[in-house]
């Protein structure tokens, strides 16, 4: 599963960590900042887009999943 943010740095990373780390678990999740699309993959986890969406809105980012894309 892979979506769109706006994390935007290391220290977006850390603000999000505790959020995804509980969601989806350490290590089944990463986020590529040099992507323009910020992009978070969800790896190796069947979870609903809304707890990701839900889950960074509480710390103040967005995330849009990009359908179509494994």
């Amino acid at each position: 599963m892979k979506f769109k943010t706006n994390i935007k740095c290391d220290g977006c990373i850390a603000t999000v960590t505790p959020i995804l780390d509980q969601a989806v678990g350490a290590g089944n999740w990463s986020v590529d900042l040099s992507s323009p699309w910020r992009l978070l993959t969800i790896s190796q986890i069947e979870i609903s887009p809304e707890v990701i969406k839900t889950g960074l809105a509480t710390v103040g980012y967005q995330a849009d999943e990009i359908k179509g894309q494994e």
